[in-house]
């Protein structure tokens, strides 16, 4: 049972309230960052659960793990048809070419690189400013598609550290882009104070056990790209051992464990 427990929905303040089938939609078009991932692909099914247009982004920037990339579109497809009245409120896709951030970016996620910690205990995957950077491409496409809600999903709950991925961060970017742009942007993250496991219970609630196999399934996750032969796991494929893999590992057996 999972009625003690809180969910988000649409709203412009960090408090979740209950996921259910009786709040209002909200107007207007939502633009979800789209990467193909685990966290993107559930605040996809929810926003195609919330908002009455939906339109996606996603970004290339040479990072390592293109193959996400390659994942959006059959991903983006089957969730639509998996939750209530998506296929009639997904619109269009867009791609945004980005291959200076990958040039300027002397990371483990766009360059051929061990991964470890760095003297700033980040690790090398970090790239940047690469958050702050796709909410201001979406923003400026949000605005171009008349989309007054951009969906990213960002978390400081299981994540790796990155400080673009926090709550802080995340309000920032929303004053600066509608004091840049003269508009009233609200910029959602879903999953900000949810952990991996309740990320995968989201995802359930919203779609039930299909969504969440055609996350598991489908989605990717690990920064080595790795989808071939032998990669598969009881969590979706990857290498299983850098950090994306560690933390959606970790967050798939806690809500296997949950339901038992």
């Amino acid at each position: 049972m999972t009625n003690h427990q809180d969910f988000p929905v649409p709203h412009t303040s960090r408090q979740l309230a209950p996921l259910s089938g009786s709040f209002s939609l909200p107007g207007g078009a939502a633009l979800v960052l789209f990467s193909g991932g685990q966290d993107s692909a559930t605040c996809l099914a929810w926003a195609l659960s919330a908002f009455q247009h939906v339109e996606t982004v996603g970004f290339s920037y040479g990072q390592r793990h293109a193959v996400e990339m390659d994942c959006r579109a059959t991903l983006r497809r089957q969730i639509a048809d998996l939750v209530p009245r998506g296929a009639e409120r997904l619109g269009d896709d867009h791609v945004i070419d980005l291959p200076a951030l990958g040039k300027l970016s002397e990371t483990a996620l766009t360059r051929d690189a061990e991964i470890k910690l760095g003297k700033n205990g980040l690790p090398n995957t970090f790239v940047p400013g690469r958050n702050l950077i796709f909410l201001t491409f979406a923003a400026a496409l949000a605005f171009r598609r008349n989309a007054r809600t951009i969906i990213t999903g960002v978390c400081e709950t299981d994540y790796s550290g990155y400080p673009d991925c926090r709550d802080d961060a995340i309000k920032a970017m929303q004053v600066a882009l509608n004091i840049g742009m003269d508009q009233r942007f609200v910029l959602q993250a879903p999953l900000m104070w949810l952990d991996k496991a309740r990320t995968w219970k989201l995802a359930e609630l919203i779609g039930g056990p299909a969504l969440v196999e055609t996350i598991r399934r489908d989605s990717h996750s690990c920064y080595h790209g790795d989808r071939g032969e032998g990669s598969e796991h009881d969590w979706g494929y990857g290498c299983g051992h850098c950090p994306a893999c560690e933390l959606r590992a970790e967050g798939w057996h806690r809500y296997q464990a949950s339901k038992s």
